[in-house]
């Protein structure tokens, strides 16, 4: 069984009576579908609807909830809660011992009696968990960015900034960071008519190519134009958030997609519902 300590992750607890109507009335996350023993991703959105922090989300223990989010950005997501808190009873502070380890494959399913294993529920189709005590070993980190990347999971920081993407853009419309039947929250409005009119262009593809990708930033074009933005890569596979609509109108037209100067091939994940547009831009619209 595979597994990787992340030293670049931080734990924030909020806890109370209050703490699940709190973050259920500001989080993109449902929390009336987390069950106990799982990890969900979700967003803290600005008023027009940019993720402003990306986390995974579980229960620990009655009234209380774990985010897990990247360390960097820890103590701003604290001060950024605070400010949302008001009169609500709850406490929100940033742990000081954070230790959390991801496994993957068969063996990692977690316990029904390990309390300290919860399945990320970002992964449809293996059995991931994470681990937030015990584990001292750094483990596989580039076998797991490169198990990541196959599967098509994007992370801010890695393969986007915070800020200037939308939750459908990273697919937190598919892996279970957006309730799209709960109450309103923080940027519900816009998130919300993107997915009842089906507007959502840019999303995250796999990048393929024969040889080694450039770095993350690269552009993808098209003929020169661009198309999308390289995010985290391990060797000759990659993550990118592309418009689909370009990417298909150069499928169809025949046109090469390059990283750089490297000629790459789009695919959509396969666990993933959403699929390229059947009406494609002209390359003037491009």
């Amino acid at each position: 069984m595979p597994f990787a300590l992340l030293k670049d992750r931080a734990l924030i607890s909020v806890s109370g009576q209050d703490a699940e109507h709190f973050l259920q009335n500001i989080l993109t996350t449902d929390l009336d579908t987390l069950g106990a023993g799982e990890a969900k991703p979700g967003a803290l959105l600005t008023p027009q609807g940019k993720i402003l922090f990306d986390f995974l989300i579980s229960r620990a223990g009655e009234n209380a909830f774990r985010l897990e989010c990247r360390a960097d950005i820890a103590d701003d997501f604290v001060r950024r809660l605070i400010l949302y808190k008001l009169r609500a009873k709850v406490e929100i502070a940033k742990s000081e011992q954070s230790l959390v380890a991801v496994a993957w494959g068969k063996e990692s399913i977690a316990s029904e009696n390990d309390s300290t294993a919860f399945a990320d529920r970002r992964f449809a189709r293996e059995s991931v968990t994470r681990t937030y005590a015990g584990i001292a070993d750094a483990g596989e980190i580039a076998a797991w960015k490169a198990f990541r990347i196959a599967h098509g999971i994007a992370e801010s920081g890695a393969d986007y900034a915070l800020g200037d993407a939308f939750p459908h853009d990273v697919l937190l419309d598919e892996t279970g960071g957006v309730g799209f039947r709960k109450g309103c929250y923080v940027g519900q409005e816009v998130v919300s008519r993107m997915q009842h009119r089906g507007t959502a262009r840019r999303r995250v593809l796999i990048v393929q190519a024969g040889l080694a990708l450039p770095a993350s930033g690269t552009e993808l074009t098209v003929e020169g134009r661009p198309v999308g933005t390289l995010g985290s890569t391990a060797g000759d596979i990659g993550l990118a958030i592309a418009r689909i609509d370009r990417v298909k109108a150069a499928l169809d037209a025949g046109q090469p997609i390059l990283a750089g100067d490297v000629p790459v091939r789009l695919a959509i994940p396969a666990w993933a519902k959403f699929s390229f547009p059947q009406e494609t831009v002209s390359a003037e619209e491009a």
